[in-house]
């Protein structure tokens, strides 16, 4: 008899320390969650980039900035380059890539428009960026550009509406223009009339604010990972 009770005090102690171990990985597991940022990198060309301003006063550095003072455990990888076209964007995903970004916001087809590339081109590039970055596993966000108005029409109807056409065909969030409440504006555009100018990139920052919080709390959700800290 007392060796059965001895066995049940050994085997109740066994299963004690199973149950403590097991209530000390969780908040392990959860604290790993919680300490490793979400990646958002953009890839982009010279609205990105941040061409004639500081890298800190470029868009996606004030976005991390605005990110984190939510509380928000994310790091912004700032893959824009200037000049590039969505055919240099295509070309350097797997460098991009290199960084394991989880989200990518793509901003590319400026410089396509600024060159009267055809929107033909434009798409099939910007298509396959997005097929490429699902395949890889990354969530992809999208933001539009629109052509300039003296290109005519029929090119403005063309390019302007591509990117609605692919963020429905592939279902990915969309933010129609890039330089909402920037472009046009003398207060926040530099004097080439194209670049924002650091009051304009905090002004692209704070109107795509919204955006990048509502989509990054889905993200979040999708991959059962706490979006804050």
């Amino acid at each position: 008899m007392s060796l059965v009770i001895a066995y049940g005090r050994f085997a109740a102690a066994v299963n004690s320390l199973l149950a403590v171990l097991l209530l000390a990985v969780v908040p392990l597991s959860q604290a790993h969650a919680q300490s490793t940022p979400i990646k958002i990198a953009v890839l982009g060309d010279s609205l990105a980039a941040g061409f004639g301003v500081k890298p800190a006063e470029s868009f996606p550095a004030r976005l991390e900035v605005a990110l984190k003072a939510q509380g928000r455990n994310v790091t912004v990888l700032n893959h824009g380059v200037s000049g590039d076209t969505t055919a240099g964007g295509l070309d350097r995903i797997d460098w991009m890539l290199a960084d394991k970004p989880d989200i990518v916001l793509v901003e590319l087809g400026g410089n396509d428009a600024l060159r009267g590339t055809d929107p033909k081109v434009t798409e099939k590039n910007l298509t396959a960026i997005v097929e490429k970055l699902k395949a890889a596993g990354v969530t992809v966000w999208l933001a539009g550009m629109l052509a300039p108005r003296n290109l005519g029409s029929d090119y403005v109807t063309a390019f302007d509406g591509l990117y609605k056409r692919i963020a429905e065909k592939y279902q990915v969030p969309l933010y129609p223009f890039i330089l909402d409440g920037v472009a046009q504006d003398p207060a926040f555009i530099q004097a080439d009339g194209i670049h924002p100018n650091p009051k304009g990139a905090q002004v692209v920052a704070d109107r795509l604010l919204p955006f990048v919080t509502k989509n990054l709390d889905d993200h979040a959700a999708a991959v059962h990972r706490p979006a804050r800290p």
